[in-house]
């Protein structure tokens, strides 16, 4: 019985243990036998599912219903495997039945294939012995229409070659054309045969005749128009008109040679009439050989235009030929005399070799040139804009008269020829290029024309000062910078019609050396002068000069004054976004290969240069008007202040100079609002600090003369915070970045004041007010407020020693020894300069 228990208790642990089957496999069960049963889930947990069961005690009363329906369900399950088991019983002899008959099967249809396969090569050769017969024929009919082609060919040789000779000696130009372009063709036929005697003495004498042809027909040009037997009869150009079209079949070196010489004979007069020895040769008498060609080719079209074929374009040969021999007269003409040229005489030849250029371009497609070797036209130009002329391209270079005072003059050319140069013809160019060796002179005299321009608006300037901005809209932006880049494109546009090449270099440095000229002659030398005080530290004659005149007053920029300051600054502005554009412009208008050599970045720093020292003198005009108000404020009794009341007096005059002076600069700067926001920016970034430096001098200072000084301090700072738009009807928000700096610094003024106001007792709880109020202040601002609040020696050595202390990082900044009020710290810029202005003194009392 212990036994039967045993095997019972082996069992139940056999069947109780998990089996786990891979993912894969039960991914696989899962589709083919899909299942919710809880029993069927591979994370199976028998507590979960008995707890499933009976969630309560009370629900144990049903366990025996529970365990009769997993016992009949237990049944089932045992039913269904067995007979599952008894069906793969026999299925190991099916599968074997099923393999041999499908073994035979394909034995079977293996035998049918091999049938299908004799059977079809059976055809085939069924086929060709259909076929061989009818190949036969048709490669015999093929042959036999060859040979029945040849000898017709070769007949029509025979023949053609007899006549051709007896046709070439009776001159009989028009029929030997149309046969000797049959024959040419039909000895293509002949060139596989060429091994062959006979048809090699065919060809040779078809080639013979040709070369006769080509003799005998420039012997008859030679006779008609050379010699003086010369004969230009009706019957004779017919003759020669044929005998154009015999040409035209013969080798192109034949057509190419006689009109060659034909071209030659045409122009030999010219070559003659306009020699480099005569008078006519110069470049004053260089209409002359413009007249001369249109008539010649006048007179050739009455004479011969039907004589030669349309497509030969004898006429534009001519006037290809007669440029060349143009240009190279012209330079070398130009070179033996280049000391008598001169800028009106070389515009002069230019012009009317371009006028001549474009019209040959109108009259001919130049077919006859090469394409890649001829010059392109440059765009069609437009008017020119009134507001920036680097907008848009200029009318034509040559419209303006400049022949007074002996600059360069050249006559208009009419818009016609204008709109020629929206054409890509290579006339254009084909003779003007020779005057490019000597355009230095026309780059000499505009650099002569831009120094006697700058001149007038040099003494212009001084006539009538600058532009003002009235109540009506208007522009303070010198007239005289818009008239030198208006100049300026009209001399680039007219130096690149001339020349896109090494020219245009030359005229980029010029427009350099005036841009510079401009910029100091006319910008820099009219700003207003500096003040004394500045001057004095700029130069050491200047603080000579403020040491033997302490005291004086300083000298403060006039109305007039600012406004020229303000609008050299917007032509500074102007002159800057130009010159970007011109140099733009100057980059499309030169050869590719010289754009990285056009650079105009020095003078646009230039300009910005003059932009911030405008700037700056806004600033220290403004600063020098309110440093007197700082004086006042530093030297007041403030340890006597017995009580707190409105805005001190130095306050209301700092804020009267302000809303005097910023009014006037914003409006004079109205269309350069950017550089109006970097001057407030530059103000309250040099004004903020010497108020603070004025606010330690403030000593000693009591506690009702502290709450003073907060007063007036928080007054400054809403001033400052509107300045932008201060004295302004329509209010506008400060730019962030200039209240950002003015709230810092003030903020940190007020700051300041606050610790002066705060007990000093207990010495710890002062130390800490002043590191946690001001945090980015060092060991020397302390010892400054030390003294601001007057206290004992003793006290600020303690001070000291516990700001030390507590703040090691502070103190181990630059400090001063903390010693008696007024005593100045031998490591601020105070004593470096008080130490200067001693030694000059001592210098000045030497030599005195």
């Amino acid at each position: 019985m212990a036994d039967v228990e045993d095997e019972d208790v082996i069992e139940d642990d056999h069947f109780g243990a998990v089996l786990n089957f891979p993912s894969e496999v039960q991914e696989a069960i899962d589709q083919v036998i899909p299942s919710n049963d809880p029993l069927d889930r591979p994370d199976f947990n028998a507590v979960d599912y008995i707890n499933t069961l009976f969630p309560t005690e009370q629900s144990l009363v049903n366990i025996d219903d529970v365990v009769n329906r997993i016992r009949l369900k237990v049944r089932r399950l045992d039913e269904d495997i067995r007979t599952v088991v008894r069906g793969q019983t026999n299925v190991g002899q099916e599968g074997k039945t099923a393999l041999e008959d499908a073994q035979a099967a394909i034995l079977e249809l293996f035998t049918k294939i091999k049938d299908i396969k004799d059977k079809a090569e059976k055809s085939e050769e069924m086929v060709k012995e259909i076929t061989r017969d009818i190949k036969t024929l048709d490669h015999a009919k093929r042959n036999l229409t060859t040979s029945i082609t040849t000898l017709n060919h070769l007949h029509m040789l025979v023949g053609g070659a007899d006549s051709l000779g007896n046709l070439t000696r009776r001159r009989q130009y028009g029929e030997v054309a149309n046969l000797l372009e049959g024959i040419l063709n039909v000895l293509e036929h002949f060139n596989k045969y060429m091994a062959i005697p006979q048809i090699r003495q065919l060809s040779d004498k078809v080639n013979s005749v040709k070369g006769e042809l080509a003799q005998q027909i420039r012997a008859d040009f030679e006779e008609s128009f050379t010699g003086p037997a010369a004969k230009y009869g009706p019957g004779n150009q017919a003759q020669l008109a044929e005998a154009c079209f015999v040409v035209n079949v013969l080798d192109p070196r034949v057509k190419k040679d006689l009109l060659s010489w034909f071209v030659k004979l045409q122009l030999s007069e010219y070559v003659v009439l306009f020699a480099d020895d005569q008078d006519t040769a110069w470049l004053d008498k260089i209409d002359r050989r413009y007249a001369w060609i249109k008539r010649s080719l006048v007179d050739f079209e009455d004479k011969f235009g039907k004589m030669f074929p349309p497509s030969w374009e004898v006429s534009e040969r001519i006037c290809v030929e007669f440029c060349e021999i143009t240009r190279k007269e012209l330079s070398k003409i130009m070179n033996k005399r280049s000391s008598e040229i001169d800028v009106k005489l070389l515009l002069f030849a230019i012009q009317r070799t371009i006028n001549f250029e474009m019209l040959c371009a109108k009259r001919f497609c130049g077919r006859t040139l090469d394409s890649e070797a001829s010059a392109a036209a440059s765009p069609a130009d437009t008017p020119l804009s009134p507001t920036n002329p680097f907008e848009e391209e200029s009318g034509n270079p040559f419209a303006a008269d400049m022949e007074e005072e002996g600059k360069a003059a050249s006559t208009p050319l009419t818009e016609q020829h204008a709109s020629q140069k929206q054409s890509t013809s290579p006339f254009l160019g084909l003779i003007s290029k020779c005057f490019e060796a000597h355009l230095n002179i026309y780059i000499d005299s505009q650099d002569k024309n831009l120094g006697e321009l700058l001149n007038r608006f040099v003494s212009d300037f001084a006539q009538h000062g600058a532009p003002k901005i009235g109540p009506e809209e208007g522009s303070n932006v010198l007239p005289s910078c818009a008239d030198l880049f208006v100049y300026y494109k009209k001399c680039m546009v007219q130096c690149s019609q001339l020349s896109t090449g090494t020219p245009m270099l030359d005229l980029t440095k010029t427009f350099q050396k005036h841009l510079k000229e401009y910029a100091v002659r006319l910008l820099l030398t009219n700003l207003p002068k500096l003040t004394k005080q500045e001057s004095s530290i700029t130069s050491a004659s200047g603080l000579i000069q403020s040491i033997l005149k302490e005291g004086e007053n300083m000298t403060k920029f006039t109305e007039d004054e600012q406004c020229r300051v303000c609008s050299i600054l917007c032509t500074a502005e102007y002159c800057m976004e130009t010159t970007q554009q011109l140099e733009d412009k100057l980059k499309e208008k030169v050869d590719e290969t010289l754009v990285a050599s056009i650079d105009l970045s020095v003078q646009q720093d230039m300009f910005h240069n003059v932009i911030s020292h405008c700037i700056g003198l806004l600033v220290q005009d403004l600063e020098a008007s309110c440093e007197p108000a700082l004086t006042v404020m530093a030297k007041l009794p403030w340890q006597n202040v017995e009580a707190v009341g409105d805005q001190s007096n130095y306050v209301s005059a700092i804020i009267s100079h302000l809303k005097s002076n910023v009014p006037v600069i914003r409006d004079n700067l109205v269309s350069s609002r950017k550089y109006f926001t970097q001057f407030c920016i530059k103000f309250a970034t040099s004004f903020i600090p010497k108020f603070i430096h004025a606010l330690y001098k403030c000593k000693p200072l009591g506690t009702v003369g502290a709450e003073q000084l907060l007063l007036d301090t928080h007054s400054l700072k809403t001033v400052l915070q509107d300045l932008p738009s201060l004295g302004s009807q329509v209010a506008r928000k400060a730019p962030a970045s200039y209240t950002k700096i003015v709230v810092k610094g003030m903020t940190k003024a007020e700051m300041i004041l606050k610790v002066v106001m705060s007990p000093h007792e207990p010495p710890q709880v002062f130390v800490d007010n002043y590191i946690k109020l001001l945090t980015e202040s060092d060991l020397h601002e302390f010892q400054r407020i030390l003294e601001m609040k007057s206290l004992r020696r003793n006290d600020q050595v303690m001070m000291t020693d516990l700001y030390r202390s507590r703040n090691p990082t502070a103190a181990a900044g630059p400090a001063g020894g903390g010693g008696e009020r007024g005593q100045i710290n031998p490591f601020t810029s105070e004593h470096v300069e008080h130490s200067r202005i001693k030694k000059l003194e001592k210098l000045i009392k030497k030599r005195l």
